[in-house]
């Protein structure tokens, strides 16, 4: 699979979500490459533009975190990328629970014909570095919490921390959400 050009990809109403998260984890690793915690040449710090882009519209319901994991490995093999697949996966998987059990309506899309946006998962490979990304139709920013050892929830965020390089989250264009994503710096190039 060729590179795409980062303009729009899949559809009009996939990419500016993407591109949004895009920028922003541009900008965090650049914050991250200036610190001295990464070096110019180091894979987190080096960004092509044009990135391989793979998205997916998860169906709202929890089949879909098992789906969207398996969808990311299987994209991370097509590309070459499997020094970071497990992670991504594991990733993946907790971005689109925390965007399942905290950003849908529990009643579903709205019957009065307002505007209702699904959830979104995309994948870029913009160089040495993997995004991954999930938008949700909920404007709360996500809270990393420190639970208490007996909760049962509440760890997914700290797991998100642990396995990514950097994460964070930004709003959604035109008021649709916002989108959650995580980078992971990779030793495979684009080819």
């Amino acid at each position: 699979m060729s590179p795409a050009r980062l303009a729009p990809a899949a559809s009009s109403t996939d990419w500016p979500w993407l591109q949004a998260a895009a920028e922003m984890a541009r900008l965090a690793l650049d914050h991250y490459a200036a610190d001295g915690a990464a070096r110019p040449g180091d894979p987190i710090s080096t960004w092509t533009s044009l990135p391989r882009v793979a998205t997916r519209t998860p169906a709202p319901t929890a089949r879909s975190v098992t789906l969207a994991r398996a969808f990311a490995l299987r994209t991370m093999r097509r590309w070459g990328v499997t020094d970071r697949a497990e992670d991504v996966g594991a990733v993946v998987s907790e971005l689109l629970a925390n965007a399942l059990r905290h950003s849908l309506p529990v009643e579903g899309p709205p019957d009065n014909g307002a505007a209702w946006h699904p959830i979104r998962l995309g994948l870029l490979h913009p160089g040495p570095c993997v995004l991954c990304a999930v938008a949700d139709p909920s404007s709360l920013a996500p809270v990393l919490r420190r639970p208490e050892w007996i909760d049962e929830t509440g760890r997914g965020l700290q797991l998100i921390e642990s396995l990514s390089d950097r994460w964070g989250f930004c709003a959604a264009p035109v008021g649709l959400g916002k989108v959650v994503w995580a980078a992971f710096a990779t030793t495979a190039g684009l080819s």
